[in-house]
């Protein structure tokens, strides 16, 4: 596995381009909002009602959690892949280089996205 540093590089680099994703959003309009930001820590919920998506944008280092669930399609370097993401799922992230997400599903999904670093970091220094 690589060191954090190189992840954080290499994401940087992919990344220099993209919205992060609370400046992301759908057809003009924001998916994610604000709840919280410090020095060190930055919280986002974002909903999604189905038919709405999260236009290409990375990720910096975080913790995830499903408030509520829904079929989520998502595009990657590794591809188009559906993934049915139950309430009260959580993962963690050493961050995304670019991603896209759509509702496919028939109920709205809301995630909570917690960032751990300075907002320098999180921003890869933009």
């Amino acid at each position: 596995m690589f060191p954090f540093p190189v992840i954080v590089s290499v994401l940087a680099a992919a990344a220099a381009a993209l919205p992060d994703p609370l400046e992301a959003g759908w057809q003009g309009r924001p998916v994610c909002e604000k709840l919280h930001e410090s020095d060190d820590q930055r919280i986002l919920r974002c909903t999604f009602p189905p038919a709405v998506g999260h236009v290409r944008h990375y990720h910096a280092p975080h913790f995830g959690y499903v408030i509520a669930g829904g079929q989520m399609q998502i595009t990657d370097a590794g591809g188009t892949r559906t993934v049915l993401l139950e309430a009260g799922a959580t993962w963690t992230s050493y961050g995304v280089a670019w991603h896209e997400v759509l509702n496919v599903g028939d109920t709205t999904s809301i995630y909570l996205i917690v960032e751990q670093g300075s907002p320098a970091g999180r921003d890869h220094g933009r």
